[in-house]
This record gives structure tokens, C-alpha cells and sequence, in this order.
């Protein structure tokens, strides 16, 4: 069911804002993860103030988690042996707001005006409610709140009060330890949620407080990471709290005032976190840490509007025409900011720092899905994420040896390095995230000319990763390559032989090794890589001419499409086994890697994979639905390119999966932002030149947008009948716009387009590739 866009009275389309204008019980959740903010390294998520009205609250920093030993029913060798979760870190985010004796909640107070609103320009959230008061008062709260980005660490929240009449006000600031509380999270049979830990996770080190300040520290009972929390409070007219009181679980200051007509009280809560490697390794307390940090509430208020001032100078994707599109479109680019800006050294979660959906792990889904944005919006932050997983490579050594291949094996989900996945079949079986890592290596070196690091880190992740594709698979009887005992993108088929996706995208690896002048490779090395490229095995049908999904794909019995949707995603109602002999797709998987290594198929080839499978893919996951539409764009489909899109665009604002709750998909907003300039645009790279092949939408009258290229930033600008091209900074670069070449610099080059002819879709041959003993006896 929408969300969003089912009541556009309750949230008007503003271009520059996601805005409430009413509350209604249900669905806060959710929407404490829409409203929520987060600069990739801090995150807060959109809970109101008041606890009775927060669904599930919590503030997270990247990387923070706690550890456990995984406990598997039946233990094998080289099976998942520690698990890591994201901690829920203490949150400031709470006050207690009474009036004349009456506490104010919007489940129990009377409301007379309600609006609440992020700002995408700013980074700022507000909420700004008007009660009526049992004592007869209307009074007046906003609050606003932001975090910082040059102070990365840093939180500031203000509350102001004001009221028609003299009013009692009393008012508690409080910071509540949420890792160790109980809580209803609903997670069980949902492997997308996080779990939750038995015994205590956060360890006080440090308990201190006084005069309106908070000074207090924490260890993870067996990660052993430290967080430390400063916390000071201002007021307006220099009111003096009344108490401040410290616990492990819920430290507060409180204040207890009179309030005139016309004379707000206004409170401001400045608040700083340390934690990280930097905290661990100084043996400093955390707590001393986080107090460095500290900023007012007004600095980090204009960190944050000069950070998205600059951000959207050149990260804005305008689509002419479409007001409906366009304000999702900038919420999901504020998503990608929010998730990735700050990150420095780091991954990138699957939540970002909204959540603690998937536990706050690390997946393939930064290199193949959010990668593509950071690499042309953020080289910098692109870099900073690849020399994260070159951090790595140890672990990923010793991984490797576990499972019986040279080179480095690195895990399916992560934060520490160690394997986290404990169902091999459709986490460490996943052996593609290796060449997702390769492939974002290459692409981020191509991208952004980075020599230092194409010799050094990136050629060691180049090596180690070809090194790891040559042992795990063999030349077989029939010469050619062969890869077994794997998964592709695709979880509802698990453990394979010859996954397409896989082969090629291992091919591209070990030949964009072999390519590298390094002293480090052998020449025997160089030409085994070279031979297994060449030699690799992909699968085809000859019946139907299309590249199957692997070697015995084309042999599974059909799903029953007549399943109600009642009975989607499959994974939560269907045995892996009943899904994995059937011929159903969670995501693009071969479709996928048509689009990545687009030069290695042919116009026919890309158009009957996306007839084949995008009629069996169920989109049950969220990396899907842009894939397929910026693959059915390429082909030719408009009508299913802009439907599938439209899907990727709305799947958090209208919680179509039903997990918003946990967090924004952060790589299906990538998606969204490759969906615009890979999809509609036909940016493909990695080639002799950027190359573009545009397919805009007949409903749109524009699409226009910058990309980092080469230290130039060249601007795109797409009409119906043409394409112009400026390098706006830097110098002049050569372009392919549909094979023909132009060397575009400071005067704008346009190019004529003409239209794409829609083709007849491929008509398969009928019958089922298997068949039941009741068919088998009629056909006899």
C-alpha cells in the first residue's frame, strides 16, 4: 500500500522538502526512517520527541557493533563463525515536554496544527506543533535538528516553547542508552531485520554530569569499541536547570520555568559522539574524545547548509516536467548524501545510518550499486570506501584459505572483515562480490584518472581478486573455464554451476588484471588469467537463443504465477529449497551482467535476456526494479523502463516492501541515481570515451545533470530531439554519443537525436522446458 503518494494532502509534493502537514497514528516507523538524517557517519532517525510518540528510535555511527559467536545447529568447517551487529548508540533525541501538569504527546494531547519537514537544500529537520491545552493554553513546540559535516561527530538539536499565556513549563533533555532496552522490533522469520542481543551490550565507563551537562562513555561488552557522548545545554534567557541526574541507561537535565505570552523559551542541545578506531587506539577516554567536538547549535546548523549548498551545485538531477518525480528523485539524492558524505575510511551499510536493517553490514551493493554515484559526484569518497576494502585484504587472505583458493576472498556481509553470513548458500557461495570490487576498482580509476592509486592499492585488489577467480575454478574436459559451487545476484537459485553473472564478471576481472603493467605478476600468471578469460564458459540455450542464468537453469520447472501476491517476497513464505528447483528470480541477475560489461553483448543478445527474464523476475528485492529498468530503456521498452523505475523511485517513500521501517534502502537509491543517468541518459563507461545512447521518457521534457570525469565536470542536458554536452571545469573531453566522437569543452556541443524504434518483443517457444507426469501421459 503507498504511503507517500497515496495522500498528497498530508504530504504535499514540494520540490525542495518531503513535508507532513497532519499526524495520523500508524506507519511512525516508517517514517522516523524518511524524516531521518545522517551525514555517512552519524545518523538520526525522524522519531518525534516525545516517547510515546517515537515507533522505533535510535541513533547509529557507522561501523559501531557489537560481536557475537554464531551459533549453527549443525557446525561445518569454514562455516560464519562471529557475528557483528550495529549498536544502537545513546540518544539525545529525547525531551519531556509539560504544560500546566499535562504532559504533551500526539497520542494523548489535543493538536491544532501539525508540520513537520526535512529540507533537502539544508539537512534540516523541524516539527512545529500547536496543543491545546487542558489548562486552556496554546502553546506552541518547534523543534529543529541537524548534524554536522565538517564536525562529522556532531548533533544539534533546539526546542523552543512559546505560549498564548503564562504557562508552567518542565521540560527534560534526556539521553536514553536504546541498545539496552526492551523492544518490540518484529524481526523473527525476517532475515531482513536486525536482531537483537540477550545479555547487556554497552559497558559504562564513564558517568559524569552537571550544571546542564553530560559527560559519559561506554564499552561493547564483546566487540570492546568504545562511544563517548558530550552533551551541553543552552537556554534562552539563562535559565539554570533545575537538576541533572546520570545513569548508564538515562542521563537528563532537567528545567522548570515560568513562560509569558510572547516570551519563548527556547533550548539548545549540542551534542558530540566519539568513537572509531581513533577513540580505541589513543586509549583516551571516549567521553574526553567527544567533548573536542562539541560545537554550538548554530555552527552545526550552517555546517550543514554549507555542506548541501555545495552538494547540490553538482549533484542535482532535474527532470523537466515531472514535479511528482522530481521531489522523490532529490529525496533519494539526499539519501545518498546522507549515507555516504562523512563515511570517510569506511563501508557503506545497506541502511546507511538510518537503520539497523541487515545489522549495519557492508555488501557487494556499495560497489555495484552506490559506487557508480560516489565515483562521479564524490571521487574523493569513492576512493576512501575501495581503500576500506583494501583494509581488508588480510582477513580476506586468511578467508581465502579457509575455503580452499589463493589470493583474498572477501566476505558476503560484514563491518569487521570476518564473514558475518551464516547461510553460505547465499552469503559466502556469493563469490561475485570479488569481482564487484575489482569492477568498482577499475571503473573508479577510469573515472577519475587516480594513477597513485591504480598502481597501489588498486592494482593489489585487482591481483588478489584474479588470484582468487583462477584457483576457485578449472579448465574443463571441454576446454573451456569453468566456475561451480557458486551464487549469482540472484538468491532464489543458490549454489550453481556456471553462473552467467558470475562467468563474466569474472572474465572482466582477470583480464583487467592481466592488463596491468605490475612487477608483482608473473608472465606464466598474466597468460593463465588471459586463457581462463578467453576460455570462460557461458552458458546458452540454443532453444530459446538466450545466455541462461546458469548451466541447468533452463531445466527448472516454471513457478506457479498464479501465487497470490499475498505470498511475496517468497523468502518469507516458501522453503529455499521449494524456490531453488523452480525457474523464478528474485533480482536481475543476468540482465545484470549484460548491463555492467555492456560491451561484451550484442543489441539482440541484451533484448532477448530482458524478454526471457524480466516476465520470471518477482523484484522481491529492492536492487532489482532499477536494473531492469534502465536494461528495458537500452532495448528499447520505454513503457517498462519509466514503469520500473517509477517502482525504484517509491520504494521507500511508499514502503513498498514492507521494511522501510528498518531503514532507507541506500543502494536502491543508487540505483535510482544510475536508473537517471545509465537508464534514461545511456551513460556506459569504461571504455575508450564516455559514452551516451539517450532514451528520455516521451512524458519528460528534460533530464540534466553533472558528472566528475577526468577532473572535468562535464553537464548533461537531454531533451526530446537532443543532447548537449558542456565541460563546465577542466579541460575539453572527447565523448561518443552514439559511436560518433565530439570533443566537448567550455561551448556547449549539441547533438541531434534520433528517435529509438520500440521493437517487437520476442516470441519464445512455446511448451515448458520440464514437464509434469500428467502432461508426459497426454502427450504419449
Amino acid at each position: 500500500m503507498a504511503l507517500i503518494t497515496a495522500d498528497r494532502e498530508r504530504f504535499p509534493n514540494t520540490p525542495w522538502q518531503l513535508v507532513e502537514t497532519r499526524h495520523e497514528p500508524g506507519n511512525a516507523g516508517t517514517l522516523e526512517t524518511l524524516f531521518a538524517l545522517g551525514n555517512g557517519h552519524l545518523g538520526i532517525r525522524g522519531a518525534h520527541w516525545a516517547a510515546a510518540d517515537a515507533d522505533l528510535p535510535g541513533s547509529f555511527i557507522n561501523g559501531l557493533h557489537e560481536i557475537w559467536d554464531i551459533k549453527h545447529a549443525e557446525n561445518a568447517f569454514g562455516f560464519a563463525r562471529t557475528g557483528q551487529r550495529i549498536i544502537y548508540i545513546p540518544d539525545a533525541n529525547n525531551f519531556t515536554v509539560i504544560i500546566d501538569g499535562e504532559m504533551l504527546s500526539l497520542a494523548e494531547s489535543a493538536v491544532q496544527e501539525y508540520r513537520r519537514s526535512v529540507d533537502f537544500s539544508t539537512g534540516v529537520y523541524e516539527c512545529r506543533i500547536t496543543w491545546l491545552c487542558r489548562s486552556g493554553a496554546t502553546v506552541t513546540t518547534t523543534e529543529r535538528r541537524a548534524v554536522g559535516f565538517e564536525s562529522r561527530g556532531s548533533l544539534g538539536i533546539s526546542l523552543e516553547v512559546s505560549a498564548d499565556r503564562d504557562v508552567s513549563v518542565d521540560v527534560t533533555s534526556s539521553v536514553i542508552n536504546r541498545q539496552d532496552q526492551p523492544v518490540e522490533d518484529h524481526s523473527e522469520h525476517d532475515p531482513r531485520r536486525a536482531g537483537r542481543h540477550a545479555g547487556r551490550v554497552l559497558l559504562p565507563l564513564r558517568l559524569d554530569g552537571g550544571d546542564g551537562s553530560l559527560r559519559l562513555s561506554w564499552e561493547a561488552a564483546e566487540s570492546k569499541q568504545r562511544v563517548g557522548i558530550a552533551v551541553d545545554h543552552w537556554t534562552s534567557a539563562g535559565h539554570q536547570p533545575f537538576d541533572t541526574l546520570v545513569d548508564q541507561d538515562d542521563s537528563s537535565v532537567r528545567y522548570v520555568l515560568a513562560v509569558g505570552a510572547g516570551e519563548p523559551f527556547r533550548l539548545e542541545k549540542s551534542i558530540s559522539y566519539a568513537a572509531g578506531p581513533g577513540v580505541q587506539d589513543s586509549g583516551c577516554d571516549a567521553a574526553e574524545a567527544a567533548e573536542e567536538g562539541l560545537r554550538s547549535v548554530e555552527e552545526i546548523f550552517a555546517e550543514s547548509r554549507e555542506h548541501y549548498r555545495g552538494y547540490w551545485a553538482t549533484s542535482d538531477i532535474m527532470v523537466g516536467g515531472q514535479p511528482e518525480l522530481q521531489q522523490a528523485i532529490r529525496w533519494n539524492l539526499f539519501q545518498l548524501a546522507q549515507a555516504t558524505a562523512r563515511a570517510d575510511v569506511a563501508g557503506i551499510p545497506a541502511k546507511g545510518v538510518s537503520g539497523s536493517g541487515y545489522e549495519g553490514h557492508y555488501f557487494w551493493d556499495q560497489e555495484v550499486y552506490l559506487l557508480p554515484y560516489l565515483t562521479y559526484t564524490n571521487p574523493e569518497g569513492a576512493r576512501r570506501v575501495l581503500e576500506f576494502r583494501h583494509e581488508m585484504l588480510p582477513i580476506a587472505r586468511i578467508r581465502a584459505k579457509e575455503l580452499s583458493v589463493d589470493g583474498a576472498l572477501f566476505p558476503w556481509r560484514t563491518i569487521n572483515g570476518l564473514e558475518a553470513s551464516a547461510y553460505y548458500a547465499a552469503g559466502t557461495a556469493q563469490f561475485h562480490i570479488a569481482a564487484a570490487i575489482a569492477f568498482a576498482t577499475n571503473r573508479y580509476v577510469w573515472a577519475s584518472g587516480d594513477a597513485q592509486f591504480r598502481d597501489g592499492m588498486g592494482a593489489e585488489l585487482l591481483i588478489e581478486t584474479a588470484r582468487m577467480w583462477i584457483s576457485l575454478g578449472f579448465f574443463g574436459k571441454d576446454g573451456l573455464f569453468h566456475i561451480h559451487g557458486v551464487t549469482g545476484p540472484d538468491e532464489y537459485t543458490a549454489v550453481v554451476n556456471d553462473n552467467l553473472y558470475t562467468n563474466v564478471m569474472a572474465r572482466f576481472n582477470l583480464r583487467a588484471a592481466a592488463a596491468l603493467a605490475h612487477a608483482e605478476i608473473s608472465d606464466d600468471e598474466r597468460q593463465l588469467w588471459s586463457a581462463a578469460a578467453d576460455r570462460m564458459q557461458l552458458p546458452f540455450d540454443d532453444r530459446m537463443q538466450v545466455y541462461s542464468q546458469d548451466n541447468d537453469f533452463m531445466t527448472l520447472e516454471p513457478w506457479d504465477w498464479t501465487t497470490p501476491r499475498s505470498k511475496y517476497p517468497l523468502l518469507l513464505h516458501f522453503h529455499p529449497l521449494v524456490i531453488y528447483r523452480h525457474q523464478v528470480l528474485k533480482q536481475a541477475d543476468t540482465v545484470l551482467a549484460m548491463f555492467l560489461q555492456w560491451q561484451d553483448f550484442s543489441a539482440e543478445e541484451k533484448r532477448r535476456a530482458f524478454d526471457f527474464y524480466d516476465p520470471i523476475t518477482t523484484g522481491d528485492s529492492t536492487l532489482s526494479a532499477c536494473v531492469q529498468g534502465i536494461m528495458a530503456a537500452e532495448v528499447g521498452y520505454p513503457k517498462a523502463a519509466l514503469e520500473h523505475f517509477t517502482n525504484a523511485l517509491f520504494i521507500d517513500l511508499d514502503d513498498t516492501h514492507g521494511n522501510t521501517i528498518d531503514g532507507v534502502h541506500i543502494a536502491s537509491t543508487g540505483g535510482v541515481w544510475s536508473s537517471l543517468v545509465c537508464g534514461f541518459a545511456g551513460l556506459r563507461d569504461q571504455g575508450p570515451a564516455p559514452f551516451f545512447d539517450p532514451r528520455l521518457p516521451s512524458e519528460w521534457e528534460s533530464l540534466a545533470f553533472h558528472l566528475k570525469v577526468q577532473g572535468r565536470l562535464l553537464q548533461v542536458e537531454l531533451d526530446a530531439g537532443s543532447l548537449t554536452l558542456t565541460v563546465s571545469e577542466g579541460e575539453p573531453l572527447d565523448v561518443d554519443v552514439r559511436g560518433e566522437l565530439f570533443r566537448v569543452g567550455a561551448e556547449a556541443v549539441r547533438v541531434a537525436l534520433a528517435p529509438v524504434q520500440v521493437p517487437e518483443p520476442t516470441v519464445f517457444p512455446s511448451g515448458l522446458p520440464t514437464a509434469s507426469i500428467p502432461v508426459v501421459r497426454a502427450l504419449a
